[in-house]
């Protein structure tokens, strides 16, 4: 008897203290409430953003059939620069298709740092081609 006793004054100590610090009852008429904004919209991934363009998913499947994916990536570097460092830096013409189908045949070094992109003659130049415009719309 003397246990619940101590039980019932204790939960109506905890239930007087919680009330007293706000933790009963609605709140006032007078309070003056702020309104938050909208949380803003999450930024869309570039995938997100071209998964039904027909460059992106041919462009993107070539990619990783050639094994391009072993150094680059759409949004992060890893050995060689993102796609979407490539894309910022060069614009989206046949002048630079033709540019960088040939780095990519041909290899190169020097652009993007001292790790030398190495040389893909086994991949087509179509093919080739069709990842070089894929990376170029990753704006």
């Amino acid at each position: 008897m003397k246990l619940i006793k101590s039980l019932s004054i204790g939960v109506i100590a905890i239930s007087a203290l919680a009330y007293s610090c706000g933790g009963g009852g609605s709140s006032s008429s007078t309070e003056t409430t702020t309104s938050t904004p909208p949380p803003a919209a999450a930024p869309v991934s570039l995938e997100e953003k071209y998964k039904d363009d027909p460059v992106f998913v041919a462009g993107s499947a070539k990619a990783k059939e050639a094994g391009c994916t072993a150094c680059h990536m759409i949004q992060r570097k890893i050995v060689g620069p993102s796609y979407a460092d490539v894309a910022a830096k060069y614009e989206n013409n046949a002048e630079n298709v033709a540019l960088l189908t040939s780095h990519v045949i041909n290899g190169n070094v020097g652009v993007w740092g001292e790790v030398p992109m190495p040389a893909h003659p086994q991949v087509s130049k179509e093919d080739v081609e069709t990842i070089v415009k894929y990376v170029l719309i990753l704006k």
